[in-house]
């Protein structure tokens, strides 16, 4: 569903009970632009675990890496 941000104003209560409770997701609109969505909390949830995953995916990648170091040898170098 998609609804202007002049829209939202006056619908807000309706639009967060349709995301909270009916699992719908609202794109907010200014003018034609998309600019923001409503989304329950466990679509952000699942959003915020893919990106963790995706984090903890480069970080391994990024230790495979030649040359690169592990943290305790950084600390030893540098005296943290």
């Amino acid at each position: 569903m998609e609804i202007s941000i002049t829209d939202i104003r006056d619908n807000l209560a309706d639009a967060l009970n349709r995301v909270a409770y009916g699992g719908e997701r609202i794109i907010l609109k200014r003018r034609t632009k998309k600019v923001a969505a409503l989304v329950s909390i466990e679509d952000l949830d699942r959003l915020q675990e893919l990106e963790d995953q995706a984090d903890i995916a480069a970080a391994r990648k990024a230790r495979k890496e030649k040359g690169g170091i592990s943290l305790a040898e950084y600390r030893r170098k540098h005296a943290i």
